[in-house]
């Protein structure tokens, strides 16, 4: 992955050099979720398969990249954290994916989850 110095692209993401518009952000709706279960994805060594209340009438599934991080993922159930809930579905092995749970690292294996402070409800959108 480029590091916060270099730029460039990581899974045909642009990082740091590429500029987009506001009216081109206010279109990504990134909203708390409370995680409500969490299992590993059978034969993967890093996914895991979430159940999401985004504040919706029912809960959602997403995938996340995130097993290496929570070797317990029960320890995940509950937690309030940030999510793109108007993504397109997508199928990871076999899954659907209703979202992306939103998360920071660095080159040197930190890693955390973005969590909001305080009592934030479900469904909440970020400004």
């Amino acid at each position: 992955m480029p590091s916060e110095h270099t730029g460039g692209f990581y899974f045909g993401l642009c990082y740091n050099t590429c500029m987009i518009s506001i009216d081109d952000f206010k279109k990504v709706a990134i909203r708390v979720g409370e995680i409500l279960s969490a299992e590993k994805v059978p034969a993967t060594d890093k996914l895991l398969c979430l159940t999401v209340n985004l504040g919706e009438e029912k809960p959602r599934q997403i995938i996340a990249g995130i097993a290496i991080h929570f070797p317990d993922p029960t320890s995940l159930v509950g937690k309030r954290c940030m999510f793109v809930s108007n993504l397109e579905p997508r199928v990871i092995r076999g899954l659907e994916s209703n979202g992306m749970l939103l998360a920071v690292s660095t080159d040197d294996g930190k890693f955390s989850l973005l969590e909001p402070s305080g009592d934030i409800l479900p469904g909440t959108r970020a400004k």
